[in-house]
């Protein structure tokens, strides 16, 4: 398998975790409400496959960046 790499600054990396956030809570609600055994099936693999990819990710995020690079509120302060 080869390696690819990727250097991001803060603002960029919180979107990325926003994004991958996101993707995973729509993945699993399809997962959850669908009748479809064939959707929860491909859709659950890729679900496994976002999870191994966020969760990694967003350990590292929070260790560099602190707890606030998972804050995605749009609420004002």
């Amino acid at each position: 398998m080869s390696d690819f790499q990727l250097n991001l600054v803060e603002s960029e990396l919180k979107i990325v975790l926003e994004a991958l956030t996101e993707m995973e809570t729509r993945m699993s609600n399809i997962c959850e409400a669908s009748n479809d055994e064939d959707e929860v099936a491909d859709i659950g693999n890729d679900l496994i496959q976002v999870r191994l990819l966020l969760k990694p990710l967003k350990e590292k995020a929070i260790k560099q960046f602190g707890e606030n690079i998972v804050n995605f509120s749009r609420e004002l302060l």
